[in-house]
């Protein structure tokens, strides 16, 4: 299991699943959650500055998080800060029917295509393995199947599959949901 960093993964989903299932339950409105999740992100993007600007900081990072820092983290953001700003545009440009959707596919697909990947994919594609991303499709597939019925799912399973292999610039936990969000909104969900 080197390299998964199964406690990453599941602190990945359970994130996801607590910020798009917990708001309703909260009695949160989404300028409620956004004013939270934009302090939050303040919060993050602070320790980040400060941490990649003061090397002691950043050991002291890695060290406390062992488990959840993944190593490309050392002269970045955090993939936390990049999670936090999709989940914020997800819910600021898009009604909540499409933004929760979108954070369950990260939440669930993110993960479980990394933890498949790692441990069985073998031919590379973009940023990850064939496997990891068929595994990505399957799980997006059925996370908006749930949400959407089978046959509106496939299309928009396709092309947030396609955005989280394509190896862009931006943090897979920025693209992912806010790709995902704009196929949604794109198909008239």
């Amino acid at each position: 299991m080197r390299g998964v960093q199964l406690w990453r993964r599941l602190f990945h989903a359970g994130n996801g699943l607590a910020v798009a299932f917990f708001p309703p339950v909260l009695g949160l409105e989404k300028r409620g959650l956004l004013l939270i999740l934009s302090s939050l992100l303040v919060i993050l993007l602070g320790f980040d500055l400060a941490r990649l600007r003061v090397p002691r900081v950043n050991a002291l990072f890695f060290k406390l998080f062992p488990s959840l820092a993944s190593p490309r983290e050392a002269k970045r953001a955090a993939s936390s800060t990049w999670y936090v700003c999709g989940v914020i545009l997800a819910y600021a440009l898009f009604p909540t029917r499409i933004a929760v959707p979108a954070i369950v596919v990260l939440a669930l697909a993110d993960p479980m295509a990394s933890i498949v990947g790692r441990l069985w994919g073998s031919r590379r594609v973009g940023n990850g393995t064939v496997l990891g991303s068929l595994v990505f499709f399957l799980v997006a597939f059925l996370v908006l199947s749930a949400f959407f019925g089978l046959a509106s799912a496939v299309v928009p399973a396709l092309v947030v599959t396609g955005v989280e292999v394509v190896p862009w610039r931006l943090d897979d936990n920025l693209t992912v949901v806010v790709g995902g969000a704009t196929a949604l909104w794109l198909m008239g969900m």
